[in-house]
């Protein structure tokens, strides 16, 4: 939040509005040196931690496409970089804790020649 001036009013925080955003991730330097069989599970867990961190909601939902985007190649094999869209949206769910969630949805990259990929 920014400092108050003088005589003045606090802003109001931007955390509690709807926002996109979209990042390239380079999940190649994240499983650098990572187990026989761990890399799949951990680049989901990484993804899910960089969401929280970028959105600052706790409440993350991971979309099944971006699932199977992490998995087409094995649990050993995942691809090297990945784009992926972040939506902060409000929680219409009244028995959850969180006003705002989280939703992290597979992109393909812009310079992506493949139309027939899984993912689409």
């Amino acid at each position: 939040m920014a400092p108050a001036k003088k005589g003045g009013e606090k802003g109001c925080s931007a955390i509690n509005e709807e926002v996109t955003q979209e990042y390239i991730i380079n999940i190649h330097k994240c499983i650098h040196g990572v187990g026989f069989k761990k890399p799949a599970p951990l680049v989901l867990r990484k993804i899910w931690k960089f969401a929280i961190k970028e959105m600052r909601t706790p409440d993350v939902h991971i979309d099944t496409r971006l699932s199977k985007a992490i998995w087409v190649k094995g649990i050993r094999n995942v691809p090297y970089c990945i784009c992926l869209c972040l939506f902060r949206n409000c929680n219409e769910d009244e028995d959850s804790l969180n006003k705002l969630y989280t939703l992290v949805t597979y992109m393909l990259p812009p310079h992506s020649k493949s139309t027939d990929s899984p993912c689409r």
